[in-house]
C-alpha cells in the first residue's frame, strides 16, 4: 500500500468505504472544502462562467487586433481587409454551460507524501471546478474511473447536486493494488454517445503510457477542454533515503532499490521526460494544463491559472 500523509488537512475527505455517504466526518470535511473554495475563489468570475477556460460561445462579439498566440481560426477577414491589420472576432459566451468532469481515481492516485493524497486533491479540484462553473442554469456531471469500475454521474445544476457529486467522488471505493487505470476508456464514455457541447475537464495524474490522446482529441472537436494534472513530489524525484521499497500500484510490481545519486538523477530525468510527453499531447489536443501539487497551495495555483487564462483570452499580457 502506498504511504499516506499522517496529518490530513481539514478539507480532505476521510478515507471511507462505499455506503458511508452520510458519515458526519465526511459531511464536515466537504463543508470545510466548500467554504475554503468559496472564500478564496469568490469574485474571480465577475459574471463570466467561462472564466475557468475562457472559450468561444455561439454569439458573435466585437473584433479586436490580433495578438500573438490567438487562434487563427477566429480571424475576421472582412475587418482585416478593411483595416489592412489582422483582427480576430470575439464571441459572447453561452448563457448556460454543461460541464463534464472525467475524474481518474486509479490506484496511482491513492498516494501522497505531503499535505494530502492525490485522490484528496482530485476531489478538491472538482469542488473548485463546480464552484467556478456554477450558477445561471449551468450543470455539472462526472465520469469516475478507478480501473476496476466506472461510475457515471448525470449532469445537474445547483449546490445540492454539486455536493452530492462530491460525496460520490469522496466515497468511491479504492481499486485493489495491481489494477491498471484506463483513462482513454473513461474519455470514450464521455465522447460516445456525444454529449451537449460544453466544457470537458480531465482530472488525473497522467502517469503511464499516453494512450488517451486520440480519445481526448475526439472530445476537442465538440468541447472546450481543461486538463488538471495532480502530482505528488515523489512523482518527480526520489529523496536520498538509502534503501527503499518501491511499488507500482497499477502493476503490482515491487522492487527494493538503493537511492544512489545516479538512480535519483535517472528517475528525475525520466519523470521530466514523461511530463513533457504529456504536455505535448495535451497541446496537440488543445487542452490547457493546470498542475496541482500535494505540497503547494492548490487554490492559489487555480487562481493564477484562471487569471492567466482570462488575460490571455482578452489579449492582455501573459
Amino acid at each position: 500500500m502506498a504511504p499516506r500523509p499522517a496529518d490530513r488537512p481539514a478539507w480532505a475527505p476521510p478515507s471511507l468505504e462505499s455506503g458511508h455517504l452520510e458519515d458526519p466526518k465526511l459531511a464536515a470535511a466537504l463543508r470545510t472544502l466548500e467554504l475554503t473554495v468559496r472564500h478564496r475563489l469568490d469574485g474571480l468570475l465577475q459574471g463570466n462562467h467561462l472564466g475557468l477556460v475562457p472559450g468561444p460561445g455561439s454569439e458573435p462579439g466585437e473584433a479586436r487586433t490580433y495578438q500573438p498566440g490567438d487562434d487563427v481560426r477566429r480571424m475576421d477577414w472582412s475587418v482585416t481587409a478593411r483595416t489592412t491589420e489582422p483582427h480576430i472576432r470575439q464571441t459572447v459566451a453561452d448563457r448556460e454551460l454543461e460541464t463534464w468532469v472525467v475524474c481518474d481515481l486509479s490506484p496511482s492516485l491513492d498516494f501522497g507524501t505531503a499535505a494530502c493524497e492525490k485522490r484528496d486533491l482530485a476531489v478538491a479540484a472538482v469542488s473548485a471546478i463546480a464552484h467556478l462553473t456554477s450558477g445561471g442554469g449551468n450543470r455539472i456531471g462526472a465520469i469516475v474511473a478507478t480501473g476496476a469500475h466506472t461510475t457515471r454521474i448525470p449532469p445537474r445544476g445547483g449546490s445540492v447536486a454539486a455536493q452530492s457529486m462530491l460525496r460520490s467522488l469522496a466515497t468511491t471505493p479504492r481499486a485493489p493494488d495491481g489494477t491498471r487505470g484506463d483513462l482513454g476508456a473513461a474519455l470514450e464514455l464521455l465522447r460516445r454517445p456525444p454529449k451537449r457541447r460544453g466544457l470537458a475537464v480531465v482530472v488525473s495524474d497522467f502517469l503511464g503510457d499516453v494512450t488517451w490522446e486520440r480519445s481526448l482529441r475526439g472530445l476537442a472537436a465538440r468541447h472546450d477542454l481543461l486538463a488538471v494534472e495532480v502530482l505528488d513530489p515523489r512523482d518527480l524525484e526520489l529523496p536520498d533515503v538509502g534503501r527503499v521499497v518501491l511499488s507500482d500500484p497499477e502493476s503490482g510490481r515491487v522492487r527494493e532499490v538503493s537511492t544512489t545519486p545516479r538512480l535519483r538523477t535517472d528517475f528525475a530525468a525520466a519523470a521530466e521526460a514523461h511530463r513533457q510527453e504529456v504536455a505535448r499531447a495535451l497541446r496537440r489536443c488543445g487542452a490547457p494544463r493546470l498542475t496541482l501539487r500535494t505540497d503547494s497551495d492548490w487554490i492559489a495555483d487555480i487562481v493564477r491559472f484562471v487569471i492567466g487564462r482570462k488575460r490571455g483570452w482578452s489579449g492582455g499580457l501573459r
